[in-house]
């Protein structure tokens, strides 16, 4: 049979959480958002979510078999989607350090805007490609089509520049990697500070996922966000991919104030009796 990717996750189970819970969560295809006082569970529902996830992707020997993941459309059988850890931890692997052409990379952070810096590139090339395609066509309505091909770049570029004007920051647009001015000095992603590495991190990951259906999910993405980042962060993310479905945990009331309060998941909602 051949393959087929999915546009999301309809439906996580895991019949045994610790030993005495069973989960069941019944998952919308644009926010769904668990909530509950620490040591319910949120982190690790996600955590076995993701390890489920991995093996299928064949990226794991563990099988995590108490963990059931259902994908729509039926018939999928993979799927596209990223991990955001927010905790802006050292990496403590010292092989991967000696081998980084890049010292500045030091902490868990650095190490995804390491990633995604290269993943970045790619995402221009083949928006570059699209376009080539589309203008040497020579069909006139494709102008415009090639146009919007570039629109999600510009806008997160015009979303990093608001986000990030209280400091003087903007990103420097005639560059092929990520890179930042703040008053005539060059700054890499590395020289951020943790909130605003954490930010780029989600935005950028969004970006690269180049409008494709994909599931985003992130443990706690306030951390280190300041309150009105917050209030922003889940419109600018569907903004920037229309198609990608989040799932993510949290403390913050603040991340739900924009419309978002009927995606909100209780722990307990999704527990079975």
């Amino acid at each position: 049979m051949e393959s087929r990717y999915a546009d999301g996750i309809s439906r996580i189970e895991i019949n045994s959480l610790w030993g005495r819970k069973h989960i069941v969560w019944e998952l919308r295809p644009d926010v769904n958002i668990l909530s509950g006082v620490n040591g319910t569970g949120k982190s690790t529902i996600l955590n076995k979510t993701v390890a489920r996830l991995d093996y299928l992707a064949g990226e794991s020997k563990e099988e995590n078999a108490e963990v059931t993941v259902d994908f729509y459309p039926d018939g999928s059988d993979k799927l596209r989607y990223d991990v955001i850890r927010s905790i802006d931890r050292p990496l403590m692997h010292s092989n991967l350090l000696e081998k980084m052409s890049d010292k500045s990379v030091v902490s868990e952070l650095d190490w995804q805007l390491y990633k995604l810096q290269r993943r970045y590139l790619d995402y221009q090339v083949n928006i570059g490609n699209r376009t080539i395609q589309l203008l040497t066509s020579g069909d006139p309505g494709k102008i415009q089509e090639a146009q919007e091909i570039s629109a999600p770049r510009v806008r997160f570029m015009d979303y990093m520049d608001e986000l990030f004007v209280d400091t003087g920051k903007k990103i420097v647009r005639t560059s092929n990697e990520i890179l930042f001015d703040q008053f005539g000095v060059t700054l890499q992603p590395y020289n951020l500070s943790s909130g605003e590495k954490q930010l780029l991190v989600i935005m950028l990951t969004t970006l690269v996922q180049d409008m494709e259906p994909c599931v985003l999910l992130m443990d706690e993405p306030e951390i280190s966000l300041h309150i009105e980042w917050q209030q922003q962060l889940l419109q600018r993310v569907r903004s920037l991919n229309p198609n990608v479905q989040i799932i993510m945990t949290t403390h913050s009331p603040a991340l739900i104030m924009d419309g978002w309060m009927d995606a909100v998941y209780d722990v307990e909602d999704i527990t079975v009796k």
